[in-house]
Order: structure tokens, then C-alpha cells, then sequence
């Protein structure tokens, strides 16, 4: 089997398996993200997630990361939701409704893998979903999957951004897909909404400013500064996605694990309040909000009552 036909039938079983993109970039270094990556770091902006300092070599570099690499499957999976919130609940980010993306887009990576191996026996990789040094939207933008936009994250014209994405950096070739020629043009609208203007500049995160960091990744207090403009958030915050005009054109996701339990959406300010551990343990079991454990989930509700005080 040629590298096309190879190629065309990756595509086609990823999108029988739910991803709602799949493209193909040649694994090399990414020279050209090397200055954005050490400016990013040095000036802090990655905050107290010290790990992602790490390996960087590797993380510029997937050659370095798996033995053999010569290409880099990028795919992406939906997780817009089909129920939401009701708004007077504390809000939790859309992302963290269902069981933790890590295990389903993991076991649907296996899936795909395992069936690359049936066209090209002689397959060897790693696959990856937020779990090592890989550069996600990088890989995704240069397989033609999307583009990057303002806010940092991965927009799929005709789709939006709201997407989990994943790899398979594998020891085989493949016809390899054209980045888009595609970006926010005078668009600032996520630079503007954003309440504690994380953004220093189009495409330059703070994280220490983030609400998504302050709620999620950071294990001590929040920072005073933060806390006035939290409004209802609990768990991350998805305002630089909500006004994004791309979203427009986000619909529902199909995957059983994204659907939210009676539970979660039933989670008011008072059973939030009245919630012990065990009842934290059941209601997110599987769940991604486990990042942020107990006290955090806590902590942050503690946060969100005093900006209503």
C-alpha cells in the first residue's frame, strides 16, 4: 500500500472513531517556535507550572521525544457541550463536563494506532494527549488542522476551538497536509473581554493572570488581584472562547463520556457549600476537575463568594 492510500485511510477510520480532524505534518524541529517558547518562559508567564520548562529540547523537537519520528498525526475531538450549566451555578469550564479527556481521546489514539499497524505492520510510536512535552497546536496548525488564533488556542474554521487534540508522532511517512493560510485578522475581541487581561499581547498568554491557571493549576491562594474578577467561576473559564466569533459555528459533541451527569449539573452554590469528600469523590470520579482536588474546588468557591460580598 502506497503512502497515500496509507494516508487517506488514516483520515477516513479517524473520523469513524469521532475525531473531527485529522491531518499529517513532517516531525522535525520547530525552529521557528523556539524564540516565542524561551521569551514565554523567561519572562514567567508559565507562572508556577514549573513542568513546562522542562525537556525543552524534546518539546521543540519530537525527533528527540520518539526514536524514529518521522511524522506527527495531530487529530482533534469535539467537547462542546450539549447541556449546559444553568448559569446561576457556579461554572465550571466546558471542557471538564465529562470524564477526563486524558483516558478518551487516549483510548481512541490507541485505537487508531492499533489500526495503522494493520497497514503498515512495521509501525512504531508514542501517542500523546497533554501528557509530554509536544507542542499540541503547533503540530496541529502545521498538519492543516487549524490555525492559531489570538487567544492562544487552535480554531478549525467552520468549527470553532472548542476541541481536545492529540498525537501520534510514528516512524512512518505520509503525505503530509498544508498549514492554512487562515488568521484572526483585525479581531481582538479575547483580548478585550478577557476580565483580568491575560493577555499581554495577540498570542501571549499569562498565565499568572488566567482564571483557567488561578482555579485549576495553581495549589496555593488566589491571587488578590484575580479574585473581583471571577463573577461565577469555578473551574477554569472559557470567555475568550464564548466571544470569539469562530464559535459561532461550534455545535454539540457526539461522545457518550462528554455528557455531564444529573449530579454536575445540578451542583448549585448551597450543595457546592454542603459538599464533603466523599460526595466530591463520587460526583467527579473520572473527571478532570480531580486536578484541582477538593481544597481547591473549595478554595475556589470560597473565592467566588467573596466577590458577591
Amino acid at each position: 500500500m502506497n503512502r497515500k492510500t496509507i494516508s487517506e485511510n488514516i483520515k477516513e477510520y479517524a473520523f469513524s472513531l469521532g475525531f473531527d480532524a485529522c491531518g499529517f505534518a513532517k516531525a522535525e524541529d520547530a525552529k521557528t517556535e523556539k524564540e516565542h517558547v524561551k521569551s514565554w518562559l523567561e519572562k514567567g508567564y508559565h507562572a508556577e507550572m514549573h513542568y513546562l520548562a522542562n525537556y525543552f529540547d524534546k518539546r521543540l523537537d519530537p525527533t528527540l521525544l520518539v526514536e524514529g519520528a518521522q511524522s506527527v498525526i495531530s487529530v482533534a475531538l469535539n467537547y462542546y457541550p450539549q447541556q449546559k450549566q444553568p448559569q446561576t451555578n457556579p461554572q465550571i469550564a466546558y471542557y471538564a463536563y465529562g470524564k477526563d479527556y486524558h483516558n478518551v481521546v487516549k483510548n481512541k489514539l490507541q485505537q487508531l494506532f492499533d489500526y495503522i499497524k494493520t497497514l503498515h505492520p512495521l509501525l512504531e510510536g508514542r501517542m500523546f494527549c497533554d501528557t509530554a512535552p509536544v507542542l499540541e497546536r503547533y503540530w496541529a496548525a502545521k498538519a492543516g488542522i487549524g490555525f492559531i488564533g489570538k487567544n492562544s488556542l487552535l480554531i478549525i474554521p467552520g468549527k470553532g476551538s472548542y476541541f481536545f487534540l492529540g498525537e501520534i508522532i510514528s516512524n512512518i511517512e505520509l503525505e503530509y497536509d498544508t498549514p492554512l493560510n487562515i488568521s484572526c485578522g483585525s479581531c481582538n475581541k479575547c483580548q478585550q473581554g478577557c476580565p483580568t487581561q491575560a493577555f499581554e499581547q495577540a498570542y501571549i498568554l499569562n498565565s499568572q493572570k488566567c482564571i483557567s491557571y488561578q482555579t485549576i493549576e495553581n495549589k496555593g491562594d488566589i491571587d488578590i488581584s484575580i479574585i473581583p474578577c471571577l463573577d461565577n467561576r469555578l473551574y477554569g473559564c472559557d470567555i475568550c472562547q464564548q466571544i470569539c466569533p469562530w464559535n459561532r459555528f461550534a455545535t454539540p459533541n457526539n461522545i457518550d463520556e462528554f455528557e455531564p451527569s444529573p449530579d454536575f449539573l445540578s451542583l448549585t452554590t448551597e450543595k457546592l457549600e454542603l459538599m464533603d469528600e466523599p460526595d466530591y469523590q463520587q460526583i467527579f470520579k473520572h473527571s478532570a476537575i480531580k486536578r484541582a482536588k477538593f481544597s481547591g474546588l473549595k478554595r475556589n468557591l470560597n473565592a467566588i463568594k467573596n466577590t458577591k460580598r
